[in-house]
């Protein structure tokens, strides 16, 4: 594997492999990587002629009061498991290579950046739907993976890239867990030992939820009651719990089929956030 921190070097590589009609398939991180990450660069290794990886701890979508600076930067370790699972290229630049003139275009996408998780962290999606235009054109893949556990991100950058005529297939990837339910996050190690045995809850709520709607019921606003007073009796500080139309992540009419359940919260100093999804 090679490792790249400038625009240039990272550019010049892969025009050489597209001059080859190797197509490129790409898995854009945060780093400190778990299990969850290598499921991508595997569904990427299966769906494209080449990987590229990135890892980029981005300022931009990180608000004044949260981790940006406590984030764990993890590259060593990082670039052997990308080895281990057989990635061609990683790409690490620094904010200054990213931003050398600061932050001046931004990308917002109205509606959706402003519900669930961007209610919660004001700006976050610009963010996100910014570096990842970014990292799009820097990188020019054919195809991106990302994790079904930010659903309200990647159904955010399925928008961006239509919404934008990016030549870019986007996919989704399922959500990995511990053996106990857990969804793989790179904030887990926030987590303390009584925390951690606490933190199965919150996919036992989802799961406890989806089981009454595939019963049959559907009064969604008492579920999400439930599940809310289920997570704080279980230690939990939800911030939220929904029932939502999957494909517009909106209220679900009576007709709506295609359902998510999503749900964020906090416990001790890691925001956990997780989905299920089902169809009635």
């Amino acid at each position: 594997m090679q490792t790249f921190t400038t625009i240039n070097e990272i550019r010049e590589a892969l025009a050489a492999e597209r001059q080859l009609g190797r197509s490129v398939g790409f898995v854009p991180t945060l780093g400190n990587l778990h299990e969850g990450h290598m499921a991508l660069i595997r569904a990427a290794r299966e769906a494209a002629d080449c990987v590229v990886a990135s890892v980029f701890v981005n300022p931009m979508q990180f608000a004044a009061n949260e981790d940006l600076d406590a984030y764990p930067r993890t590259l060593a370790a990082d670039q052997q498991k990308l080895i281990t699972e057989g990635t061609d290229y990683l790409f690490a630049p620094t904010a200054r290579e990213m931003y050398p003139e600061g932050v001046n275009t931004q990308i917002t996408i109205p509606v959706l950046s402003n519900i669930l998780c961007g209610a919660s962290r004001p700006g976050h999606f610009t963010g996100v739907a910014t570096i990842c235009a970014k990292l799009f054109n820097i990188i020019q893949p054919n195809i991106s993976m990302f994790g079904e556990k930010d659903f309200q991100q990647l159904t955010i950058i399925r928008h961006m890239v239509n919404d934008l005529c990016i030549p870019l297939k986007i996919v989704g990837v399922q959500t990995g867990r511990a053996e106990d339910g857990l969804a793989l996050s790179s904030r887990n190690t926030y987590l303390t030992a009584e925390e951690r045995a606490k933190a199965p809850a919150l996919y036992q709520s989802l799961v406890a939820t989806q089981q009454a709607i595939t019963a049959g019921a559907r009064d969604y606003y008492q579920l999400e009651q439930a599940a809310n007073r289920r997570l704080f009796d279980a230690g939990f500080k939800p911030d939220y719990f929904h029932v939502m139309n999957r494909n517009t992540l909106e209220t679900p009419t009576s007709a709506d089929r295609q359902l998510i359940i999503l749900a964020a919260a906090q416990l001790g100093k890691a925001r956990l956030i997780d989905n299920l999804q089902l169809d009635i």
